[in-house]
């Protein structure tokens, strides 16, 4: 009965400390993705709008995929890291660049 007891208390304990690293990879990224769901956002009233041609929205997308799929690596080992996160920034900044550029320019879906 003692051993299983130690059993038990070491599963509780375990499984608590799993809990909390999966807690904090998803917070660690939290301003990355509300970021992201912005600029999809932007784009997706872009293309509405007739800011964005076809061919800038599928460009734009796809810059959002690469930035998602880097997320997803960064979290996959369960810790993002510094330089993880400097990468998605990095990334985003660049696309926050690149769809207020490809609003702004003379081309339009009209």
């Amino acid at each position: 009965m003692n051993k299983s007891v130690i059993i038990i208390a070491f599963l509780v304990v375990g499984a608590f400390f799993t809990a909390q690293a999966q807690e904090s990879v998803a917070t660690r990224t939290k301003v990355a993705d509300t970021r992201q769901v912005t600029q999809r956002a932007r784009i997706a009233e872009g293309r509405q709008s007739g800011e964005l041609t076809h061919r800038e929205a599928r460009a734009l997308n796809a810059q959002q995929r690469n930035i998602r799929r880097t997320k997803q690596r960064a979290k996959a080992d369960g810790v993002v890291t510094k330089s993880e996160k400097r990468q998605i920034n990095r990334k985003q900044r660049r696309a926050n660049r690149t769809i207020r550029q490809q609003k702004n320019d003379a081309q339009s879906r009209g």
